[in-house]
């Protein structure tokens, strides 16, 4: 009998996402147990959604729970850190929200808290669940696109005042960056998803859009260490909303499909080179089935290694590795100057890029 992991989730925006379509829809694995919001109306209303008896407004609540396996922080990101460590020390899994943190310095911290704990953290990374991008990789991974080239990744959206009365979301303390933190990073994951690692990049930052602490456009040129060249622009300035990943290989080209806020879902256009690449590529894709989406495949494979003692589909590794970036991006756009990966521990913004420029 499949053993049901018991959830607490806390923070009811995002967080009612990951009720609805990531653990509602893994029913026969989970049971959502308890609900935290400061907000009461949005406690009330999402409690008596999803006929959940147990809300409180006070985290705390949550720790004291004996029989709560994973707690899910959907919270601002600039208190994920401390509720991470709280719950690890609580003995609970932990499934967390982008951006995880806001420095290397925060992130290593977790990394051996984890090494001491007996349970464990993923980072939120929905989108790489989707089918067009599972497809694209399952042809990539299959050595059917042969040598990559060159990749562009574009999240265009809009974003006005209304956007920013939260006031987290202005700030460097609430939200630890921007569009590259807040609004990018699900696209850009799924570039480095799809091509691996950057080797060095050249960032350039501004804010234009609205008047907050934090940038609204950004526009950054990568070496990538499977030797193509990438480039990436965002913004929250853009009147036609978009996200678009396009990479050029030997053998094919992908382009995602448009939709701002759905990256890697289908339809995305593969462009074959020839007959023969067209052949490969239908014969690669007639047996493959793609997980459940977004939440749904994520929660799934969480709740698959949680059981089974196997390797999480996310890891603090992997936000390891987006915070690399994050860090070189900010220094770079600072300095005016290309910046080599990995950062290390003697780095500047090793503790921190707040208050970039």
């Amino acid at each position: 009998m499949t053993r049901k992991l018991k959830v607490a989730v806390t923070g009811l925006g995002i967080g009612r996402s990951h009720i609805e379509d990531g653990f509602h829809a893994n029913s026969e694995l989970f049971e959502v147990a308890a609900i935290c919001d400061r907000n009461k109306e949005r406690l009330q209303s999402t409690g008596d959604a999803f006929g959940i008896e147990r809300r409180e407004q006070d985290f705390e609540a949550l720790l004291a729970m004996d029989d709560i396996d994973i707690i899910d922080i959907c919270t601002p990101p600039g208190t994920h850190r401390d509720m991470i460590l709280a719950a690890l020390k609580a003995g609970k899994h932990v499934i967390c929200e982008k951006p995880l943190v806001g420095s290397l310095a925060d992130i290593d911290m977790l990394l051996e808290a984890e090494s001491r704990s007996t349970t464990h953290v993923m980072p939120i990374m929905q989108y790489r669940y989707n089918d067009g991008v599972q497809k694209a990789k399952h042809i990539i991974d299959s050595g059917i696109a042969g040598k990559p080239y060159i990749a562009t990744c574009e999240v265009h959206w809009h974003r006005d005042a209304a956007y920013y009365e939260r006031e987290w979301r202005r700030t460097w303390e609430g939200a630890l960056g921007g569009t590259l933190m807040n609004h990018a990073i699900h696209l850009n994951d799924l570039l480095f998803y799809l091509l691996g690692p950057a080797r060095s990049l050249f960032a350039r930052m501004a804010t234009r859009v609205n008047p907050i602490e934090v940038e609204d456009c950004a526009s950054i040129s990568l070496d990538m260490k499977c030797g193509a060249l990438a480039t990436i622009s965002a913004t929250t300035g853009s009147i036609e909303q978009l996200s678009r990943l396009r990479l050029c290989f030997e053998n094919v080209t992908f382009e995602s499909d448009r939709t701002p806020y759905n990256p890697g879902g289908e339809p995305w256009k593969v462009v074959p080179a020839n007959d023969d690449i067209a052949a490969r590529i239908d014969a690669a894709l007639k047996n493959f089935t793609p997980p459940p989406a977004r939440f749904a495949g994520q929660m799934r494979e969480f709740h698959k290694a949680i059981c089974n003692k196997t390797p999480l589909p996310l890891t603090l590794a992997d936000a390891r590795q987006s915070l690399d970036f994050a860090t070189a991006c900010y220094w770079s756009a600072k300095t005016y100057s290309a910046v080599a990966l990995p950062v290390m521990a003697d780095h500047p913004f090793y503790n921190g890029w707040q208050n970039a420029f």
